[in-house]
């Protein structure tokens, strides 16, 4: 018997969610779907160049499962590429990390870091040393939205996962 899906840890979801073919519609190229989590782990290790073991221990997942995850990820990318497919971004068993906003008062650049990772030392843009949380981001966790756990299987405002069964949800409703 497989063992349950562990959570995997995520930060932030992309502000777009199709990508496909210009000209061309997704009905007509099809879809490969993939998972948030499978987006996180290309981030880490493509975009930020982490190795498997850090990038891991940032997704709340084993090294071996860290490397199936992103295997995957690589292999449906490539695929949509290759056979020109659309691209659709949703889904996946994850638990996304509220992040906080800093400003820096000189340049005026907004930007936002994860809870967990340690405050910025200086601004990304200017260097300078006088940053700050934003007005609308103190005193609290990621805006008010308080920090989310895992509720596998469920839908909700920070989570995603595959959609409850119909009677689960008449029962609550119940």
């Amino acid at each position: 018997m497989a063992r349950p899906c562990r959570c995997r840890r995520v930060f932030g979801r992309p502000p777009w969610s199709l990508f496909q073919p210009a000209g061309e519609s997704w009905e007509t190229v099809g879809q490969i779907v993939l998972t948030l989590d499978e987006l996180e782990a290309l981030r880490l290790a493509d975009l930020e160049g982490l190795y498997q073991e850090q990038a891991a221990e940032r997704m709340n997942v084993s090294r071996q499962t860290f490397g199936r995850i992103v295997e995957s990820a690589r292999k449906k990318v490539a695929q949509a590429l290759v056979e020109g497919k659309a691209l659709r971004i949703e889904g996946g068993v994850v638990e996304v990390v509220p992040m906080r906003k800093f400003l820096c008062y000189d340049c005026k650049k907004e930007w936002e870091v994860p809870y967990g990772t340690g405050r910025p030392e200086v601004c990304p843009q200017c260097g300078s040393r006088n940053i700050h949380r934003t007005a609308q981001d103190r005193g609290g966790w990621g805006g008010g939205q308080g920090r989310s756990r895992c509720r596998r299987g469920r839908r909700g405002p920070a989570l995603t996962g595959p959609a409850q069964p119909a009677q689960d949800q008449e029962r609550k409703e119940a």
